[in-house]
């Protein structure tokens, strides 16, 4: 099974760009075309959170007319730009989505490997948080299929990155999210946006991944006082490929137009 995994495209109203600097509704274009040229095709699509920047209607507008774009199922959770309402419109023809509270889902129809995505967005805040409710939530949706190979989805990562401006707004109890985890074998992967880099650590007994971004990469500033910066670097997806035997690989795979192929040497 292959699963395309995309995060915080960060898409805005036609004409304008993301933070007034930069095209993030062209590069997301980009995105889905090296999505779509990829061979062979994915059997999923995920996007980690962040679909739009300011939550309006206007931009969830541009993000459902990309999305018809792609070929594949998606699945999408939110993050801390996204406006629930919105979100929850704009992905009701592909997902089925709670309609009040936490956006949480466990989707186990597209394949070998079940995806479950948890809600981790605080209401007005920039931060993420697994607390008492999640955590009940979780275990027993992980108890459900305890054997099967299943990807946890979430928008703010659980863990301190090491970039001091960026680890203020990540998900506060990820400790007990990790203990949790623990108890179950069977998830292959914990995969992230938000952090608008590729990170991978272990975590919970299994490996935590965060997705670049389509659009900016946060700066990786490693000083304790390091001013917040981003950069327009090469934006990449991530591409997880599930085999039985084997289990999961992810594959960093840059988007844009490259030299080659080449002579293989």
């Amino acid at each position: 099974m292959l699963i395309a995994h995309l995060s915080d495209p960060h898409l805005r109203p036609p004409g304008l760009l993301y933070q007034g600097l930069v095209d993030s509704n062209a590069m997301f274009e980009t995105a889905i075309d090296c999505l779509n040229a990829l061979d062979p095709a994915p059997d999923l699509v995920l996007i980690s959170g962040d679909l739009v920047d300011e939550g309006t209607a206007a931009e969830y507008a541009t993000a459902r007319e990309a999305f018809a774009r792609i070929r594949q199922p998606l699945l999408a959770i939110p993050g801390n730009h996204d406006e629930p309402g919105g979100f929850r419109a704009c992905m009701a023809d592909r997902m089925d989505l709670p309609s009040a509270g936490p956006m949480h889902f466990a989707a186990g129809g597209h394949g070998a490997v079940r995806i479950v995505g948890l809600d981790v967005t605080v209401p007005g805040e920039h931060h993420g948080a697994v607390d008492d409710a999640t955590c009940r939530w979780l275990a027993d949706a992980l108890q459900d299929e305890p054997d099967r190979p299943t990807i946890l989805m979430m928008h703010q990562p659980p863990f301190e990155s090491g970039i001091s401006f960026i680890d203020r707004y990540n998900c506060r109890g990820g400790d007990r999210l990790a203990a949790l985890l623990a108890r179950y074998s069977n998830v292959e992967r914990v995969v992230c946006g938000h952090i608008h880099r590729f990170i991978q650590l272990r975590f919970g007994g299994t490996m935590l991944v965060t997705a670049p971004s389509t659009t900016t990469a946060i700066a990786l500033r490693l000083a304790e006082d390091a001013e917040p910066a981003s950069f327009v670097e090469p934006p990449a997806l991530l591409l997880h490929h599930w085999k039985p035997g084997r289990g999961l690989v992810t594959h960093f795979v840059p988007i844009g137009d490259f030299p080659g192929p080449l002579p293989f040497f």
